[in-house]
């Protein structure tokens, strides 16, 4: 499983560790590629980024793109859709692009799309967010007593 991220961190940031701590938990654990921003106008940014993007991808994963516009499920809901998508047994890949958005072509590569809400938030703080959010998903899969249902 994989993650594609836009935008280099910090290895020591508190954002990363966060992330990596998360992302061991996950199996196969989340591994992470990182692509440097791109450069120039907000369509030429997109573009070059969904070009890097793009020639990462494997011709035999299936691609997660987090959009603004993607499904919106609650931890359960990303349980199932997480069983769903390990059932095509495909490797997963999940996208998070730059500032501006995700690129047409890679959003049409996309085989689901997934968004955290329609808050803004820090892409970097996303890689970790997402990351737990798998972790819960496969904790709900296992039935392990991580993800509590119910309000107290």
């Amino acid at each position: 499983m994989r993650l594609l991220a836009i935008g280099k961190a910090p290895a020591k940031s508190p954002e990363m560790e966060l992330f990596a701590r998360y992302a061991k938990r996950i199996r196969p654990v989340l591994t992470l590629t990182e692509f440097a921003d791109g450069q120039g106008s907000a369509l030429e940014i997109k573009r070059r980024e969904g070009e890097a993007i793009l020639a990462a991808l494997k011709t035999d994963e299936f691609l997660i793109a987090l959009d603004i516009d993607g499904a919106t499920p609650d931890s359960p809901g990303l349980a199932k859709l997480l069983a769903g998508w390990l059932e095509r047994g495909r490797k997963q890949a999940f996208v998070i692009g730059g500032a501006e958005g995700l690129d047409a072509p890679v959003l049409a590569r996309a085989g689901a799309k997934l968004s955290l809400g329609t808050l803004t938030w820090p892409h970097m703080l996303v890689r970790s967010m997402l990351a737990e959010q798998i972790y819960r998903a496969q904790s709900i899969l296992a039935g392990h007593p991580y993800h509590r249902a119910g309000r107290p």
